[in-house]
């Protein structure tokens, strides 16, 4: 007898998410409006930051849970090819940060920055709404359609359009803390667990929507999510206490200018998601670029500030490693999942969910877990936390490979291997992402504050391309993915990744001495000028934001 499953109508996903949209866009405007400066013990811009975030997450997430499905069931692109032009997009979602965080940090002000660039995301996902031929089959005939115009082009938007917001609104988080505030921590954490709250709600109805009723209802469900997340972070401006305001006063059209070099890199990432390989050789030279200006900057220093910013450079190393695994579920383990696991009737987009819900779950367990190793004195250092997530996410792709072949080849994979690969997965980006967006908060140099950040996500860039070009090598010579070379190009990446991760840990008792935690207080904030309360030092806890 065929099980029953609740997931054949859906009417219960959408209602059940419907009313969590509405309370949590209630209770943020409520917030955001409210004459009281603090909330829970908190700044209310923590909080208005916190929805604005979430709903940028909402969009983002679940238009990328869309992606894949959308590049090679609409457009009907090769999984090679599909696997590739995502890599592409999200690795250039992580480059811009670098030209948002630039113009935040020496004209606009990131508050400037996130309006702009969340104008950006939203006009991007309204227009990732706007479809083209239906009923054609043929793909060569499918890709000179018009419309796919308009498709690179609401890429283009959403890519720049994070570069402005991304790196610039968790700077804004980081200004409302002295860097002695015993709350900062506490601050990102309830920062992350908006991001995934948002991220997981995004997965579950864009995805619905766009898998069961139609891809032009999700993605405009995403646009509209992005629209409510930039009307709270407007109308909550009073509750940023001035905080993310231009460094100088902008005068006459200086402002518009910056607003049209915003444009002009919409017009450039438009030909540059299309032209995959151009931005292969831009990651090279933009990268030696970056690591040139950052060691210029870092030689101009100190000691110590010049040693943090050593330590910074072999953490944000780390990251194309990472994510170049972990950015597999949007990509290759997303087609994997649509044609070789028994799904049981679930929606494929639906699974993108797991990620942030585990977060959402772990996130508090890792904080605590965290908090009571410091004060046994037993804490991991953040370097030796970066090693910790390559074991495990390494070991995540290894488990997979192991439960796929156990069935045998000719077998769907069954659907526990999937929720173990995202498990472990989870937890390793427990151990890197938030804990490497605080280091860069603390350690970078006040004056280079959204660079460094800007340089942390660019890193992440790296590691999307990475994983775009390990999907496109499970389409294999035909461009079409093959359940026993995925599953061997898996398990050689996994094996790799583990033995960086030994070495990461060797090296990590020297990088910590770099990081000279035990003289950061001669480092001074806005917020600490405010004289908010302030108290312990040492390595912090489950902060920041994910690959987020």
């Amino acid at each position: 007898m065929k099980p029953i499953s609740l997931w054949n109508e859906g009417d219960w996903i959408a209602a059940i998410g419907a009313f969590a949209l509405f309370a949590f866009l209630g209770i943020g405007a409520m917030i955001a409006t409210r004459k009281s400066e603090e909330f829970v013990g908190h700044p209310r811009g923590l909080f208005v930051l916190f929805y604005a975030e979430m709903w940028e997450r909402f969009s983002y997430y679940g238009m990328r849970a869309l992606l894949i499905l959308y590049l090679t069931k609409f457009w009907l692109f090769g999984d090679g090819k599909s696997n590739l032009i995502y890599g592409a997009y999200t690795s250039l979602v992580y480059i811009t940060p670098v030209l948002g965080g630039y113009l935040a940090d020496r004209y606009l002000g990131q508050r400037k920055a996130v309006v702009f660039g969340g104008a950006l995301l939203a006009l991007g996902h309204l227009f990732m709404a706007v479809e083209g031929m239906h009923g054609v089959t043929d793909p060569l005939v499918k890709q000179a359609d018009p419309a796919i115009n308009v498709f690179w082009l609401a890429l283009a938007l959403i890519c720049v359009g994070s570069g402005f917001l991304k790196a610039n609104i968790s700077v804004i988080v980081g200004q409302l803390y002295g860097l002695r505030d015993t709350r900062r921590d506490a601050a990102y954490t309830i920062f992350y667990m908006g991001v995934n709250v948002g991220a997981a709600l995004g997965t579950i109805l864009v995805g619905y929507l766009g898998e069961t009723i139609g891809w032009s209802w999700g993605f405009g469900l995403a646009g509209i999510g992005m629209v409510l997340g930039l009307i709270i972070f407007m109308i909550g401006k009073p509750a940023l206490k001035g905080q993310g305001e231009p460094p100088k006063p902008l005068v006459g059209s200086r402002e518009w200018t910056l607003y049209g070099v915003g444009a002009g890199a919409v017009a450039v990432i438009w030909f540059l998601i299309q032209y995959q390989g151009v931005i292969q050789n831009l990651l090279i030279v933009s990268g030696i670029a970056m690591l040139g200006y950052t060691l210029y900057e870092a030689f101009k220093l100190p000691k110590e500030p010049r040693e943090r910013m050593f330590a910074i450079l072999f953490l944000i190393a780390l990251n194309p490693i990472f994510w170049g695994l972990f950015e597999q579920a949007g990509g290759s383990l997303s087609l994997y999942t649509d044609r070789f696991v028994d799904r049981q009737g679930v929606p494929t987009s639906l699974f993108q969910s797991i990620n942030p819900i585990y977060i959402v779950i772990f996130g508090p367990i890792f904080a605590a877990l965290w908090q009571w190793l410091g004060r046994k004195g037993l804490e991991p250092s953040a370097p030796a936390k970066f090693g910790l997530a390559l074991i495990q996410v390494g070991l995540s792709f290894l488990v997979f490979v192991w439960g796929a072949r156990a069935v045998g080849l000719e077998t769907m994979t069954p659907v526990i291997f999937v929720f173990l690969i995202y498990l472990l997965a989870t937890t390793g980006e427990l151990c890197l992402s938030p804990v490497g967006l605080s280091a860069m908060t603390r350690l970078a140099p006040l004056h280079l504050g959204s660079f460094i950040m800007g340089a942390w996500f660019y890193m992440t860039a790296v590691g999307n391309f990475v994983a775009g070009k390990i999907g496109e090598a499970t389409g294999g010579e035909s461009g079409e993915m093959s359940k026993e070379l995925t599953l061997g190009i898996y398990e050689k990446i996994g094996w790799t990744t583990i033995v960086v991760a030994v070495v990461v840990l060797v090296l990590s008792r020297w990088v910590k001495r770099w990081m000279h935690l035990d003289t950061l207080e001669d480092r001074v904030t806005p917020a600490d000028q405010a004289n908010v309360p302030g108290g312990g030092e040492g390595e912090p806890a489950v902060v920041g934001l994910p690959k987020v």
